[in-house]
């Protein structure tokens, strides 16, 4: 039943990381603030004909995205920004679902362990919040500004990556679980390496949400260097300082280089680490993929820049982004699982 669970908990991932990467192309294509409604049940169907198709433009001509950006939209035009966010949040009910069947009919039938119980309760709460935090980003582009707030936008990313997070370490504990003695009880300092690496990974996803939501990314559309310069002035212009570090273009996104760069090189020290460290075998493979998986990240994200943003570097920088934390999680778990032979 645990592999059965497990194989579950990673299907309900890996909705998950579609859900996220369809989430980017929808920011992308500037087509979330399209639906200015949330209706979870509702809301499953699309516009049937010409006369609900028209209704819906009519509500949309009353946002100031409307207003301000595209004053010149036909019904046309808007069938396809409507449809790109309908898809995302018809894919985020449907993966939602593939969670809370199965779930249910486990908890019914008293096929989960008492231990599990609460974990997978927690799931189900992020799942709910996640939906929450979605409505209330968008909700922020539907007043003044035709754009969501960007820390709304972050919590949303947020959100979904914990979740995604959390129901992957649940899924490799039940396919393969850990065991005391491990390569990483037996060397703590790795342990700790890794565990400042999956911090790093999540504080650079935050920091791209900003970067994001503040559409940082076109602008200094230049790499390595920042409008000439290693160090850029003005990182601090804004008062009081703080506001730099979330609301300052230039400051939002020299610091999500630099924290690139930090889990890139935390990356390299615990390969590094991990080969000294003797892992078992799984472990050290994913190690590899580790390194790997993060110097393409470190590319797509240069290119990303310098090609200011397209949906198609964009949306695979956000998955990489997503696969790289995976990475992580899974280095870290294989290391607690001790060899055939130990």
């Amino acid at each position: 039943m645990r592999k059965t669970i497990g194989l579950w908990l990673l299907a309900c991932t890996a909705c998950v990381w579609v859900v996220l990467v369809t989430g980017g192309v929808t920011r992308l294509t500037h087509s979330g603030l399209s639906i200015v409604e949330w209706k979870p049940v509702t809301g499953v169907m699309p516009p049937l004909g010409a006369a609900q198709w028209e209704r819906e433009f009519e509500k949309y001509r009353a946002t100031p995205e409307f207003l301000k950006v595209n004053a010149g939209m036909t019904v046309d035009g808007f069938k396809s920004i409507y449809l790109m966010e309908y898809s995302h949040r018809l894919l985020a009910r449907g993966a939602g679902l593939v969670f809370l069947l199965p779930f249910l009919y486990f908890a019914f039938t008293r096929r989960l362990e008492r231990a599990l119980i609460p974990k997978l309760t927690a799931v189900a709460l992020l799942w709910a919040l996640q939906g929450a935090l979605g409505w209330f980003m968008v909700a922020s582009g539907l007043v003044n500004e035709p754009r969501v707030s960007h820390y709304r936008l972050t919590a949303h990313l947020l959100a979904a990556c914990t979740l995604y997070a959390v129901m992957l370490s649940v899924a490799l504990e039940q396919l393969r679980p850990a065991e005391r003695g491990g390569a990483s009880a037996r060397r703590p300092w790795f342990s700790a390496l890794s565990a400042v690496l999956v911090a790093l990974v999540f504080v650079t996803i935050a920091s791209g949400g900003l970067v994001a939501g503040l559409r940082a990314g076109l602008a200094f559309n230049t790499f390595p260097l920042i409008g000439g310069y290693w160090v850029p002035p003005y990182l601090l212009e804004l008062s009081p300082v703080w506001k730099n570090f979330f609301e300052n273009k230039l400051t939002v996104q020299y610091d999500h280089r630099v924290l690139a760069a930090l889990v890139a090189a935390t990356a390299l020290a615990c390969w590094i680490a991990g080969l000294r460290a003797r892992l078992p075998r799984r472990a050290t493979t994913a190690l590899h993929a580790l390194v790997v998986v993060t110097a393409a990240q470190i590319a797509l994200g240069a290119f990303t820049l310098l090609y200011r943003v397209p949906v198609v570097l964009g949306a695979a920088h956000q998955a990489t982004a997503l696969i790289l934390l995976a990475a992580v999680l899974l280095v870290r778990h294989e290391a607690t699982v001790r060899p055939p032979d130990a």
